[in-house]
């Protein structure tokens, strides 16, 4: 069920800002992206290969098992990242064959609240009740993150935070111990440098990539700071009364990100921290794309440390790693300890004639029935609580699995900031990233200044 992690999701360029920008520039969608677009059946798209979709058919059975009256139908949407399949969902809205339920990453949740999605909410009043093992099972910071402007619109079923992963062979040769909980950026300095000078040539201490999820966002967060202003609507009493009392008014009814902040002084102090690690030669060039390569070099033993999430575990052991290869640790402690995550559900799409029938597919999809169906393996972080335990992580989890779940618990974390222009915004953060870290100090205020430019622009969109 890969399609559903952040594992093989790049960062991508497409545009997907607005349905008026359809033409030449929008992935075509081929006889492969939409099989049986014409018969009768609850249309369900991820985004993945058919064999992906055949992974899900277990989850699928159990489904009609329940509810005989209803067909579902999984469209696999081949895509290179999330912008990609973001794009081919709004060429299918536009076209007229849009699914009835959709996976939405945190990547998307804003364009898809804004443009795209039904809203949630008075299911979840209607089946309040039903619901309620979910609530009283999810965290509610991943709640908040699928709520924009008092509504909430996805249940999320997985999520990954950006957590410290080691080579423990690489800490062993060093003589460095696992970190304490509350370790520093200058303790991670101090860890860089010690593998270092115990390694030989072709080892880097720390590898990373250019994106959105686990690139440079994590160093600002720890910081206390972000590339765009924070804010967060007001609203969503509705859904935190009755779920969560004991919280009452720590959340909100959604994340705003309306303006730039790469001029706060913060995030200068945070990109010259990463480029002083790229100058010294304890962190590479960040890799341009995703996260795949990771995992060879990481299993091969060049890496020392890198940002990544629950949904490594998967990929590692299948790589030949075993679980006393590897470790993994909370991201290190600066202004803050606040971690950056992603997460993904399924939205009902405002266009569907099958609202109802979409809705039983969600909860039975959030269920516990349904969730251990669709994650029989650690190739993600599930957002119930429950579900991370020793069961899931016992053949293949490293040490330290707790970490996954109790990031939320232990530390302050927030999603990737993504408003509904999220793809010319990170475009805009991806062009400028490498120019600013790979360039001197003289040259990092005037990189910032173009990246608060184009992140501007991208707003405006």
């Amino acid at each position: 069920m890969t399609q559903l992690t952040r594992r093989g999701l790049l960062a991508g360029a497409v545009g997907v800002g607005s349905l008026a920008l359809l033409g030449s520039q929008w992935p075509r969608l081929t006889g492969a992206d939409i099989p049986g677009r014409h018969d009768d059946s609850l249309s369900i798209a991820i985004l993945g290969t058919n064999q992906d979709a055949a992974a899900r058919q277990s989850l699928v059975d159990a489904f009609t098992a329940r509810h005989p009256d209803i067909s579902v139908r999984l469209q696999a949407i081949q895509g290179t990242d999330w912008a990609d399949f973001f794009a081919k969902i709004l060429t299918m809205v536009a076209a007229g064959t849009p699914p009835d339920v959709c996976v939405v990453a945190t990547e998307g949740a804003q364009l898809f609240a804004e443009r795209l999605a039904e809203p949630l909410d008075e299911f979840i009043k209607r089946d309040a009740a039903q619901v309620q093992d979910y609530f009283d099972d999810v965290h509610p910071s991943l709640i908040e993150a699928f709520m924009y402007k008092g509504s909430f619109y996805q249940m999320p079923i997985d999520f990954n935070a950006a957590n410290m992963y080691f080579n423990t062979e690489a800490m062993r040769r060093a003589g460095v111990p696992y970190p304490a909980a509350d370790w520093t950026h200058q303790d991670f300095l101090t860890m860089a440098r010690q593998m270092r000078q115990a390694a030989g040539s072709g080892f880097v201490p720390f590898y990373w990539t250019n994106r959105l999820w686990g690139g440079i966002v994590p160093w600002l967060y720890i910081n206390d700071t972000s590339f765009l202003t924070e804010t967060k609507s007001p609203g969503g009493e509705w859904l935190w009364d009755r779920f969560y009392p004991d919280h009452k008014g720590a959340y909100s009814g959604g994340f705003l990100w309306e303006g730039s902040n790469a001029s706060d002084p913060k995030v200068a102090e945070s990109f010259e921290f990463v480029r002083a690690l790229v100058e010294e030669g304890l962190g590479t060039s960040p890799a341009q794309g995703g996260g795949n390569e990771l995992v060879g070099q990481f299993s091969g033993g060049s890496i020392g440390m890198t940002p990544a999430g629950g949904f490594w575990v998967q990929g590692l052991s299948e790589a030949g790693l075993t679980p006393q290869d590897y470790d993994v640790a909370y991201f290190p402690k600066w202004r803050t300890q606040r971690h950056q995550f992603g997460a993904a559900g399924y939205a009902i799409l405002k266009t569907s004639e099958r609202k109802d029938e979409a809705w039983e597919w969600v909860k039975f999809c959030t269920s516990r029935e349904g969730m251990q169906l669709a994650f029989p393996s650690p190739n993600t972080t599930p957002t119930r609580r429950s579900m991370c335990n020793e069961a899931l992580y016992s053949q293949k989890g490293p040490a330290h699995w707790k970490v996954f779940y109790d990031t939320l618990d232990q530390l302050p974390c927030a999603p990737i900031p993504a408003p509904p222009q999220q793809a010319a915004v990170e475009t805009a953060l991806i062009k400028n990233v490498l120019g600013a870290v790979t360039g001197s100090a003289a040259e990092l205020p005037a990189a910032l200044e173009r990246l608060d430019e184009d992140l501007t622009r991208a707003l405006e969109a």
